[in-house]
């Protein structure tokens, strides 16, 4: 999730990344035609769709509205009868304003946010079938797009994804003499005390603030052998796995110190990332976006996949934001026909290009695999295909994240109780599943 400037709040909610497809009508043709346009739609047509639709840039200069301004133009030369109408809001205020206009009756014909279930639950959508062409539905990637399923029907569709990699500062390594990226649980804490013995302020970077912990938790319990849910989509947030992973953080991370002298649980992800760019913190679990941000800075950093219990985690977090089509209006076929000219390959391209993120399917992932301009996103693509999602398709996952945000940073204190944290946060779970239906 590229992080927003125009908050904390912003960035706790920008989570990450993908998207793209080979729309049969949408040729080299349209391409080209893309390649020429930009500026404002103008001018009036047969139908007018609505997009809402979530910024992305970390700047005026970058505003996401520049993008779709491209998008709309090309598209509207080619189907003069359609025109589209461009909202874009920040992460910190799309999802209110969004849930608003639904309520009142007044919802967008599109929208690209972070959710999806609560409004396909509502039998507000279109689901992927009623909208997509044959070759734009089937080039999404299967690991992505089975979690913008509801009921075994997809109505979320994967708009851009991301994945999650270690990122260490590669002088503080060498400083503290640690001579290769660690690939367990004790590897890390290996490198982190050797870290700590060399004087840097943060041997590992652990935030369990109320930013977005949803995320550095579900590392955590992946890298144990655990998820939020088992295969068949039942909550086990409770699960041994996940409750030793949360004893060993608290044990063997936080408790011998290697952490640094902040509070984990008071401590957001955007605030150990700054800290990396500074050059205090040894190692920490990051996203595409912390390259541009250490970048900047001229801090040379490595990347290298999740460390789990006993070697190499089996599988990363992927995050992927969603595009949805609403009912309230009837445009079902202007509504596909723009999304068929939106996930076309070039388009995708365009988008994740400007935000540092990852194609969510096969043609533009495979583009971008022979792109050497995009090499350094190439460890986080190779991490795509087996990446775990959050369960967004369970209408109670809102709940569970806002009660996670509460609790989950007491299980790494001292005195801390895992078991009980995550035993509560399973009975919340089940019980709004169960009161969902």
């Amino acid at each position: 999730m590229a992080i927003n400037p125009q908050g904390g709040e912003a960035a706790v909610q920008r989570r990450r990344f993908l998207s793209l497809t080979a729309a049969g009508a949408a040729t080299t043709a349209m391409a080209s035609t893309l390649a020429a346009c930009g500026g404002e739609t103008s001018g009036s047509g047969d139908v007018t769709l609505k997009l809402v639709a979530a910024d992305y840039g970390d700047k005026p200069e970058n505003n996401s509205k520049k993008y779709w301004l491209k998008v709309a133009r090309a598209f509207t030369s080619k189907y003069p009868d359609i025109k589209i109408d461009i909202t874009v809001l920040p992460w910190i205020d799309i999802d209110r304003k969004l849930a608003k206009m639904v309520k009142d009756g007044q919802a967008p014909d599109l929208a690209q946010i972070g959710a999806y279930a609560d409004f396909a639950a509502a039998g507000k959508l279109y689901s992927a079938d009623q909208l997509l062409s044959i070759p734009t539905q089937s080039d999404f990637i299967s690991s992505i797009s089975a979690a913008g399923d509801l009921h075994r029907v997809q109505y979320g569709l994967p708009f851009v994804a991301s994945t999650r990699l270690l990122f260490y500062n590669e002088d503080l390594f060498s400083k503290a003499g640690v001579t290769k990226a660690p690939e367990s649980w004790d590897d890390l804490q290996a490198a982190a005390v050797k870290l700590k013995a060399a004087g840097v302020k943060i041997p590992f970077g652990l935030p369990f603030g109320r930013e977005e912990p949803q995320a550095e938790t579900m590392m955590w319990m992946l890298g144990g052998g655990g998820n939020y849910t088992d295969r068949t989509g039942a909550y086990t947030i409770d699960s041994p796995e996940n409750v030793k992973a949360f004893e060993w953080l608290r044990d063997e991370l936080v408790g011998k110190g290697l952490t640094g002298p902040g509070d984990p649980s008071r401590t957001n992800r955007q605030q150990v990332f700054d800290a990396f760019t500074h050059g205090d913190v040894g190692m920490l679990n990051g996203h595409p976006t912390l390259m541009k941000q250490a970048a900047a800075r001229d801090i040379k950093y490595g990347m290298a996949p999740l460390p789990g219990i006993e070697g190499k985690a089996e599988s990363t977090m992927g995050v992927a934001d969603w595009m949805m089509g609403f009912k309230t209006h009837g445009r079902r076929e202007q509504i596909g026909r723009f999304l068929d000219f939106v996930y076309h390959k070039d388009n995708v391209l365009d988008f994740t290009s400007r935000y540092a993120m990852l194609p969510v399917t096969t043609s533009a992932s495979e583009a971008m695999r022979h792109d050497e301009a995009e090499k350094k996103l190439w460890p986080f693509l190779d991490q795509l295909q087996q990446a775990q999602f959050y369960p967004a398709d369970k209408t109670s996952w809102a709940r569970v994240t806002t009660l996670l945000k509460e609790k989950i940073g007491s299980t790494v204190k001292k005195g801390g109780d895992p078991a009980s944290v995550l035993q509560e946060l399973q009975r919340e779970a089940e019980a709004t599943d169960n009161a969902d239906g």
